[in-house]
């Protein structure tokens, strides 16, 4: 849908686009009153996504109607369709954000994150085609009609001596996680450390950058979809074809070599533990003790721009982290654990903008990817 206003020249707001998502309540003046559709959310969330046009040499206001949905660094702006995004910065209205729009803007996006699309994973592999170290497929396809992709990379040649399985996007808002997947891609296949050399020589890695991909690109929340979360698909008969597919592939494929399965998400909008990067323990002793091993060295091997501290660990029981949670299903990482006896299965949560004060963006979540990696060889190498 596209909304228009009429003033001196027509604005137009919409979410026309992959990964778009608003509601345009009405257009005053200078003035647009929005909120994010949450379609089958049961609930709330904050995901939103749109783009105006017709708005050069104005100054825009945009309220948000419903409930909080403007992150610790305020919206993303992207000047190039949807390609770079920078953060606005926050306002003084909770809720609200103000935008001068240049006179040569034609068109200028907002988000609640620095979105990641389809067509950004497709030219970050079609750019390394032909490396001998990467094998692109198809997962499944979507009810929709949409390939699921999947990438295995590292040790191809020759039977591993470990095996790594990565997931991202079991929430479809939650898109920093593939920016951190790109990294652990290119540290795998080019980085001259010897971690990486490791990892070439004896793990193999298989990655879906998107489990809910029908949501990712249609803008969706995907974070308590009804009538089942995707995060939550892992218990019984999975109800979608991504979740169902992976199960069948990772019991195919390991041939008990799988060492670690990866869910890797983004949290909610601010506070406690919600700006720092942590893994979410499990309620098995054994793989939670693995969990604290590998949270204990990836803070020593973290080199990034964001900081990383064992702490900040979340043992099941605290917090959100309890049985309640898992009430509507189990995760990957608890089914990888029960089912397939994955020693370190394990969710990590990557916050949209800030981390213990250091700014996440396109950059700082790609570079998070390098120290993720650096941390399954030190675990792989002395398992």
């Amino acid at each position: 849908r596209v909304y228009c206003a009429m003033k001196s020249a027509p604005i137009c707001i919409d979410g026309d686009f992959p990964g778009g998502n608003i509601v345009v309540d009405r257009i005053v003046g200078d003035e647009v009153f929005v909120h994010q559709d949450l379609r089958d959310t049961e609930g709330d969330w904050f995901y939103w996504c749109f783009r105006v046009r017709g708005a050069r040499g104005r100054r825009l206001r945009f309220r948000f109607t419903a409930s909080l949905a403007i992150g610790v660094r305020g919206p993303a702006v992207s000047l190039d369709a949807g390609e770079t995004w920078g953060w606005l910065g926050h306002d003084t209205e909770p809720n609200a954000f103000s935008y001068e729009f240049a006179d040569s803007a034609d068109e200028v996006r907002f988000s609640f994150g620095m979105p990641y699309q389809a067509a950004r994973w497709e030219a970050f592999i079609a750019a390394r085609t032909g490396n001998p170290l990467l094998a692109t497929g198809e997962l499944c396809r979507t009810p929709k009609g949409r390939p699921v992709e999947m990438a295995r990379f590292g040790c191809l040649a020759r039977p591993p001596a470990h095996q790594v399985a990565l997931a991202c996007r079991h929430h479809c808002c939650e898109m920093m996680a593939d920016y951190a997947l790109e990294g652990v891609v290119d540290f795998v296949l080019a980085d001259p450390s010897p971690a990486a050399a490791w990892l070439r020589d004896n793990v193999e890695f298989l990655a879906v950058p998107f489990i809910d991909k029908d949501g990712v690109e249609d803008g969706d929340q995907g974070k308590n979809r009804r009538p089942r979360d995707h995060g939550r698909d892992y218990a019984g008969d999975s109800l979608y074809a991504a979740p169902r597919a992976l199960r069948r592939l990772l019991s195919e494929w390991s041939q008990g070599r799988l060492a670690a399965t990866v869910d890797l998400h983004c949290p909610w909008i601010h506070g406690l533990h919600n700006e720092v990067v942590y893994l979410v323990g499990t309620d098995s002793p054994g793989v939670a003790a693995e969990q604290q091993r590998f949270s204990r060295l990836l803070e020593q091997v973290c080199r990034g721009p964001l900081p990383f501290r064992a702490d900040d660990f979340l043992p099941f029981g605290a917090e959100w982290n309890t049985d309640a949670n898992y009430a509507a299903g189990d995760t990957l990482s608890r089914w990888s654990a029960q089912t397939l006896g994955v020693r370190l299965a394990t969710g990590i949560e990557l916050p949209y903008a800030n981390v213990a004060g250091a700014t996440v963006d396109q950059k700082t979540a790609r570079a998070f990817g390098p120290d993720l990696a650096r941390a399954l060889a030190a675990y792989l190498g002395k398992a």
